[in-house]
């Protein structure tokens, strides 16, 4: 099995993306896919990495995205392992509106199951498919950033990249 991958320059960072027969497995602002696939589940995991320096729609779609606009990453086709509610969660992340935030508790309701808070956090942690997934765009209850595996100065980054390109739509 192999994963094709590539990195594309941002003001946030590098964004490398793995791809799996053209759906996105794996993104998340590093230059080291190696760092992507190991998050994967079994066989993923293992497969080997081929280096595309273009993927395609996908590049482009993250470029359309990095000049402003901020629907071109909603049709990309992304998969990752997770049960019912990671996936309800996942969906329901992708259903946020750019330049829209909600909170962990919204999320959970989003989801479908309204006290499954932890969970939902749990759901954002453990997305594998940043930014495509945008589990930048959960915030706390209190309006502060939270978490965000790939460093708070990228998720400011990407809430304000879109705050500022929803503004000008």
């Amino acid at each position: 099995m192999t994963l094709d991958w590539s990195t594309v320059a941002t003001p946030a960072g590098p964004l490398t993306l793995v791809v799996d027969d053209d759906v996105v497995v794996a993104a998340g602002f590093s230059d080291d896919a190696s760092l992507l696939q190991q998050r994967l589940a079994h066989p993923l995991a293992g497969a080997y990495l081929r280096h595309r320096p273009d993927l395609g729609p996908i590049t482009r779609a993250v470029g359309a995205y990095l000049r402003g606009d901020l629907t071109a990453l909603d049709a990309l086709p992304a998969r990752q392992h997770g049960g019912a509610f990671m996936q309800a969660a996942w969906t329901a992340l992708r259903e946020i509106p750019a330049g829209e935030s909600v909170s962990y508790t919204q999320l959970a309701t989003r989801a479908g199951r309204p006290a499954a808070v932890r969970a939902a956090a749990s759901a954002c942690a453990r997305n594998l498919i940043a930014p495509i997934v945008p589990c930048h765009r959960v915030v706390r209850t209190d309006g502060l950033l939270g978490g965000y595996y790939w460093g708070l100065p990228v998720k400011r980054w990407l809430l304000e990249h879109e705050a500022a390109h929803a503004a000008a739509a």
